[in-house]
């Protein structure tokens, strides 16, 4: 075989392996989905969590990072939350104001998926869905109730101005894997075969 034609047989077999690694990648669940708003948090805080938990080998989900060309944003999305096994919820001045932001938590909190809310510059009293009169009634109460609940779950707090955001990062990476754990000791638990008491 000619120099020539084993370079782009190398070639192309490596192209063949990165296309199936992707495609792979890109029908595995997530294991966390990091539910966040954009312009507050994305190039932040959201991003080195996306990064720390990549590196420690978990699949995390960031819309920016594992959505491409071409996918539907919400089947992606709905998708990647109902197939997660944790939803961590960054917390921002911002964040009430999307649709989205409130959306993805609303079907992370009904879809009972753990969630670990890291409340970023924001006070979880400071969380309320205003009416802009552009959302069902129904929806604005799904918001309201997935709001309620994650006010009432304990999480991490970091402020910009005062905080180590490296602690931050590291800290929600723990609780994230240690909640993978227990999920998953739950779920062999759950699995095992009950054994009959013998009198």
């Amino acid at each position: 075989m000619h120099r020539s034609a084993a370079i782009s047989l190398k070639h192309n077999l490596f192209s063949y392996q990165k296309q199936t690694q992707l495609a792979e990648q890109a029908t595995k669940s997530c294991d966390v989905f990091l539910n966040h708003r954009g312009i507050d948090t994305k190039r932040t805080i959201v991003s080195l969590l996306y990064d720390h938990l990549s590196l420690l080998n978990l699949r995390p989900f960031l819309d920016n990072r594992t959505m491409r060309p071409g996918d539907k944003l919400f089947d992606k999305i709905d998708g990647a939350i109902r197939g997660c096994k944790v939803g961590v919820a960054v917390f921002s001045p911002n964040y009430c104001d999307s649709y989205f932001c409130l959306h993805e938590l609303a079907l992370i909190m009904e879809s009972n998926k753990k969630v670990i809310p890291i409340f970023c510059d924001i006070k979880p009293s400071q969380l309320c869905v205003v009416d802009n009169g552009q959302c069902p009634p129904e929806k604005l109460q799904s918001f309201r109730l997935a709001l309620e609940e994650a006010r009432n779950t304990v999480g991490l707090t970091y402020s910009s101005s005062k905080g180590n955001m490296a602690d931050v990062v590291t800290t929600a990476a723990d609780i994230v894997i240690n909640s993978l754990i227990e999920i998953e000791n739950e779920k062999r638990s759950m699995q095992r075969p009950k054994t009959p008491y013998r009198l």
